[in-house]
């Protein structure tokens, strides 16, 4: 199964959020990016100091337009105005720091976000979950990357044909990513440890939901989400 996500923009505004509801996963178009007038009085401080770090100008209004699109549908799900809601950071779970998954003090759901050139994709579910969005990858640099991957994954992408090697890859490197920001390790843990599969359906670690998203031509997607059933809408 593909998920299709809900379009910002498009679709309307969620309610507040209602436990045993299914994951949401949204998908952000950035076409027309945030000015400051409308950003900074949203942002908190440490959003408003990661955009202002960023050299080039397409990165800073990537990153508001994808916080900012965060804020409207927490602020939604939370019944606050966005510029309200309070981002925190659950515990590490390798070394306890304040650096885990991204969280909101007292919030009845769990949430991620990832960005990829002009998409964000953003996830929410009762537990933890992972989300990423990548575009696809020359094939040079698959078959560069693709060396770090399980050892199934790397025999499964080497029996491929060249051109179906880079659509391939990455299925598998958003399902890994989006398992390991659910996990809260991120790539501290290596890309080998876990198999997810680089096939049309992903393998699912155990207590885990792996599926992927639809995010259109030339890029994958995925979600992880906790889920003791191995099924993502639980």
């Amino acid at each position: 199964m593909v998920i299709r996500p809900r379009i910002l923009g498009n679709d309307p505004l969620p309610q507040q959020w209602t436990r045993g509801d299914r994951p949401h996963v949204w998908l952000l178009r950035i076409t027309d990016p945030p000015s400051a007038e409308e950003y900074e009085p949203i942002l908190d401080p440490e959003e408003r100091a990661r955009v202002k770090a960023f050299v080039h100008d397409i990165h800073r209004t990537r990153y508001a337009a994808s916080h900012l699109a965060l804020r409207r549908l927490l602020g939604a799900y939370l019944g606050k105005a966005p510029g309200e809601v309070r981002l925190t950071r659950e515990p590490c779970p390798g070394c306890g720091g304040p650096h885990g998954r991204p969280a909101v003090a007292g919030a009845p759901f769990h949430f991620n976000l990832s960005h990829s050139a002009d998409l964000a994709l953003l996830a929410f579910a009762d537990t933890p979950v992972g989300a990423d969005v990548e575009a696809e990858q020359p094939l040079s640099v698959v078959t560069e990357v693709s060396r770090m991957l399980h050892p199934r994954e790397i025999a499964e992408l080497g029996a491929l044909p060249d051109a179906a090697r880079p659509p391939a890859f990455a299925r598998c490197w958003t399902r890994k990513e989006a398992y390991l920001k659910g996990t809260g390790t991120g790539l501290s843990e290596s890309p080998a440890v876990t198999y997810v599969g680089s096939g049309e359906v992903p393998a699912s670690p155990p207590g885990w939901a792996l599926t992927d998203v639809d995010a259109g031509q030339g890029h994958a997607a995925a979600i992880a989400v906790a889920s003791p059933g191995g099924r993502w809408d639980r």
